[in-house]
């Protein structure tokens, strides 16, 4: 079972200079030969309080079409929320192993990836990642399971609620600027992914100390899956971001959020907003977590290039697929 891994991981953190093989990184992505070092990339900031719709507007559309990638401040999630969430996700994963393996995945469960220390696609050659991790949804009522959900914390589940409304008005907005980035009906985009329907999955990383850091990776480069990605890290340098053909660290800034375009959005758009390639390292001395929360279409749900983007000198550069299907092929790594 998958649970046995998380122990694992657990217990390697206290090896003194060594790793088994299969964190070890092939060279082309070792961190510390393919990181430029000592430069912390500046994304793009924008302060989504700025009553310049327009300005907001053409700043969030070339950071889309330029990084893939941009953090907001002033965003509306009050800062003391925010520490609450990390601090009932920080006491989860700081519970012994047999109370977090009450809610963790069975390694034979084909369908649905909620759940403690599942593991998400397939990992090339075998490696694996130097993390840890829980996966439930929170929005909407009608797809949460609260198995899945930590009753320890007592706290949790009123912090994760709070969160979520919160973070439905902040993706609102997010979206209605996106839409007309590209020139669409301001509505256009929510419902091109599932309108009210659209899913909120929140996914808690958590990388313990690694002896060699070096050598591994936390998550391998990847690109989501998702519409969009909202995400709270903690104060652990470790999300960096493939750029001019060179991986760099991703300045933290306290009680920003950072949002990745998506495979989904990049596909509605037909290529003009881009989905970012990333990836994630781990420290030495501390522990790095991060809270993520994936906005996804219904399994069922087709999407496509938005049709008024295509035209004669514009042919469209994705399938329309349902998102089971996209999913599916994704985590299996098979052609789309």
């Amino acid at each position: 079972m998958e649970v046995q891994r998380v122990q694992e991981i657990a217990s390697l953190s206290s090896l003194n200079g060594t790793i088994p093989k299969e964190y070890i990184r092939s060279v082309t992505e070792q961190p510390a030969i393919t990181t430029i070092h000592g430069v912390v990339l500046e994304v793009p900031v924008i302060d989504l309080s700025d009553p310049d719709t327009e300005k907001l507007v053409a700043s969030i559309s070339e950071a889309s079409r330029e990084w893939g990638l941009f953090q907001v401040v002033n965003h509306g999630i009050p800062s003391e929320l925010i520490s609450k969430l990390q601090k009932v996700g920080r006491e989860f994963f700081e519970l012994p192993l047999e109370e977090k393996e009450t809610i963790a995945k069975p390694a034979n469960m084909k369908d649905g990836i909620e759940g403690y220390g599942t593991k998400l696609q397939k990992e090339v050659e075998g490696k694996k990642g130097w993390v840890d991790h829980l996966f439930h949804r929170v929005w909407p009522p009608s797809v949460i399971n609260y198995n899945y959900w930590p009753k320890n914390p007592p706290s949790y589940r009123e912090i994760n609620e709070e969160y979520t409304q919160k973070l439905i008005g902040v993706s609102d907005k997010l979206f209605g600027l996106l839409s007309k980035g590209l020139g669409v009906e301001e509505n256009r985009m929510k419902e091109a992914l599932g309108g009210e329907d659209l899913t909120y999955m929140m996914k808690i990383n958590y990388y313990p100390p690694c002896p060699c850091p070096e050598l591994a990776l936390g998550v391998a480069p990847h690109t989501d899956l998702s519409s969009t990605t909202i995400l709270v890290p903690n104060e652990v340098q470790g999300l960096q971001v493939f750029k001019d053909d060179h991986w760099y660290d991703v300045a933290y800034i306290p009680n920003a959020l950072i949002v990745h375009i998506g495979d989904q959005i990049e596909i509605l758009s037909n290529g003009k907003y881009k989905a970012v390639f990333h990836r994630t390292t781990v420290n030495k001395d501390k522990t790095r977590m991060s809270w993520p929360v994936f906005l996804e279409p219904p399994g069922e749900f087709e999407v496509g290039p938005f049709p008024e983007l295509i035209n004669q000198d514009n042919p469209p550069k994705y399938k329309t697929k349902k998102f089971k299907d996209y999913l599916y092929c994704k985590l299996n790594k098979l052609p789309q």
